[in-house]
């Protein structure tokens, strides 16, 4: 553990709500403190989950008097089923049955780690409005709790925390102490959270909002509003990572919004593109966006304005990667980011150089001609640009080598269409479909069928790394499957080949 943090876990408050065999076993139990929830459902045997695995407290199954122990000692159940203990971060979530009597409980372990924003401090202080995205359960609310903190007891600033359903200050009225100086503005329920952001801005005179989980149109719209008044807004929203936002249609207003631009015909050969292209359409709610990828591990995008202008356009950024050592502090890695794909500098190397060589094998081709039909633009474009394929969308059936059609009323498309044109028919608008149609047109040749295995195992890699699970990849030929193994390798995992022909293809195995 880093030695510049602290943790406070108010254990001793969090046991004696539990049934008396439960804080036995617990109190027993070597590693108490790296307890995370336990879990009570009726007619099951009771179980502890630990950061390492799962424990089951006692061998006879829970039966309503042991949930009515613990419900009689917790707070009053919210409308989302949720209570805690006062002044306390721990959570007790119920399941219900149709008649409303709890049958289930989640008891889960509240801590308030001290000293987790050393890596971003410097962000915090700038002022900046600053967004951290995350997958739930990375840490997002536990730094929150720690900027509050920082900037009311450090900074001396009018802190206000919106806070709904009590995930950042605790429950009962007078917060925690995780939060310094900060004041807290309780909200019962996420559909009036938009509401007190903005009266906390009315009212209170703050220098900082910190809101959690800015979820809903209705959210996005009060923290554009907070910004344009010049308090400084910090929040949290889910998601991997910028590329999530971008195409996430109800938060995209936080970094700008995203709009589709008709070009005159000059200003689209001046540019290279083709006439319709995605632009950002406002400046950004949030000057930085800090990508929480787990416990250690940030990657910052400074600024937000620049990133996406450059995303939308096809450009390569770069993100901060900033890692924090065990010993204490952090050093800072450069890593890639190629249309919202993020790559570690060594890693992207390799894998350019291997690009590259299969490029110098084969004549360049201009882009295809592709006509679309019954499906949405902007996610056929969405589609084009994640596998990095070269295409102008034309407007004549006649005109295209390459045609992707709703099944339901294509007849007359596929009769207009020229000899020797590729026709993909989705049954559906749904994305999925429309990626797969596309990835069928695009992989047809032996050169685009190897860029797209590169590209996939570049992906899965990085979804092996972030959720330690193993990842199949689509079948290949034994050459493909050769060089996707061959990149694996440079990345130090590892990788088998599963299935027989034609269906074998590669697993990604996590470390």
């Amino acid at each position: 553990m880093d030695p510049n943090q602290t943790i406070i876990d108010n254990i001793d408050l969090f046991l004696p709500m539990m049934p008396p065999v439960v804080q036995a076993r617990l109190r027993e139990h070597p590693n108490l403190h790296d307890l995370v929830e336990v879990v009570i459902d009726l007619g099951r045997p009771i179980e502890a989950r630990f950061a390492d695995g799962s424990l089951v407290l006692c061998d006879e199954a829970a039966d309503l008097q042991d949930i009515g122990y613990v419900v009689a000692r917790v707070g009053q159940f919210d409308r989302d089923n949720r209570a805690g203990i006062e002044r306390t971060l721990h959570r007790i979530s119920a399941i219900r049955n149709r008649l409303g009597t709890v049958v289930g409980l989640t008891c889960r372990l509240g801590r308030a780690i001290y000293g987790t924003i050393d890596s971003i401090r410097d962000v915090v202080e700038s002022g900046a409005n600053t967004l951290l995205l995350g997958r739930p359960g990375v840490g997002k609310t536990t730094k929150l709790r720690e900027v509050a903190r920082v900037l009311a007891d450090d900074f001396q600033k009018r802190v206000i925390v919106v806070d709904t359903n009590n995930e950042i200050a605790g429950d009962g009225d007078i917060p925690h102490p995780a939060i310094g100086r900060a004041r807290r503005m309780q909200v019962p329920n996420t559909e009036e959270q938009h509401d007190v952001m903005i009266e906390a801005v009315e009212n209170h005179n703050p220098e900082v909002i910190i809101i959690d989980e800015i979820g809903t149109a209705a959210d996005a719209f009060a923290a554009r509003t907070i910004a344009e008044r010049g308090v400084q807004l910090i929040g949290t929203a889910h998601g991997n990572d910028l590329g999530n936002l971008m195409s996430n249609p109800t938060l995209a207003d936080l970094i700008g919004g995203i709009q589709a631009v008709t070009l005159g015909d000059e200003e689209a050969r001046r540019r290279g593109t083709q006439k319709t292209v995605l632009e950002r359409k406002a400046p950004p709610t949030f000057d930085t966006v800090i990508e929480i990828r787990d416990i250690n591990t940030l990657a910052i995008h400074h600024d937000v304005a620049e990133t996406v202008d450059a995303l939308l356009q096809g450009q390569t950024v770069r993100s901060e990667v900033r890692v924090r050592k065990p010993e204490g502090g952090y050093e800072i890695i450069q890593q890639e980011v190629v249309e919202g794909v993020e790559e570690e500098l060594e890693g992207g190397d390799e894998l350019e150089r291997l690009q590259a060589e299969i490029a110098s094998r084969r004549p360049r081709k201009a882009p295809s001609r592709l006509y679309v039909k019954g499906l949405t633009r902007r996610k056929v474009e969405k589609a084009l640009r994640e596998m990095r394929a070269a295409a102008t969308i034309v407007k004549d059936v006649a005109e295209a080598d390459m045609i992707v059609a709703l099944q339901a009323g294509s007849k007359d498309v596929v009769e207009r269409a020229r000899p020797g044109a590729q026709i993909e028919l989705p049954r559906s608008n749904t994305y999925s479909q429309i990626y797969e149609a596309l990835r069928k047109l695009f992989t047809t040749s032996d050169s685009a069928r190897e860029d797209f295995a590169l590209r996939e195992a570049e992906e899965a890699l990085k979804r092996v790394e972030q959720e330690n699970c193993s990842v199949e990849l689509m079948p290949q030929n034994a050459y493909i499957r050769r060089m996707q193994h061959e990149l694996v390798a440079r990345h130090n995992f590892r990788s088998t080949s599963i299935g027989k022909e034609p269906r074998r293809r590669v697993m990604i195995l996590p470390q």
